[in-house]
């Protein structure tokens, strides 16, 4: 039973048996049981806005766990596939790539990739790069 339901039963009890509302009792109870009526409406109020920002602060909590992964090196393999990403200092790239043999993310630097291939620390599988500038040519 919400509050709002117990605060109707109370005023169905007051009204059941009979209390007047022109004595002073019966006024002040009166009285009381409006200000619990609006207290449990401002109740109900106040639990569905603490809903709304549940919601909100887990949706914000996804997007920072997002960022983080990005930012320390731990992408999520379904939406970050290939991802590169800037080093602090702005001028080291990396690059995030899936192992075709053991399906691990493997973290390699430019300068890594330069060399054409390189052997994947998790499983050996020899993992060959082909890097094209801009305009699609080999470089």
């Amino acid at each position: 039973m919400t509050t709002s339901e117990k605060v109707a039963y109370l005023k169905g009890l007051a009204e059941g048996y009979g209390i007047d509302a022109a004595t002073k009792e019966g006024k002040l109870l009166a009285a009381i049981l409006d200000v619990l009526e609006d207290l449990a409406l401002d109740q109900e109020d106040l639990a569905g806005d603490v809903a709304e920002l549940a919601d909100g602060l887990d949706a914000v909590s996804d997007d920072l766990s997002d960022v983080e992964d990005i930012l320390f090196g731990q992408p999520d393999d379904e939406d970050n596939e290939d991802l590169e990403i800037e080093d602090w200092d702005g001028k080291t790239v990396y690059y995030d790539v899936k192992c075709p043999a053991c399906g691990e993310t493997v973290t390699f630097s430019e300068s890594d990739l330069a060399q054409g291939s390189i052997d994947c620390p998790a499983c050996g599988e020899t993992l060959e790069f082909e890097l094209t500038g801009e305009d699609g040519k080999t470089e």
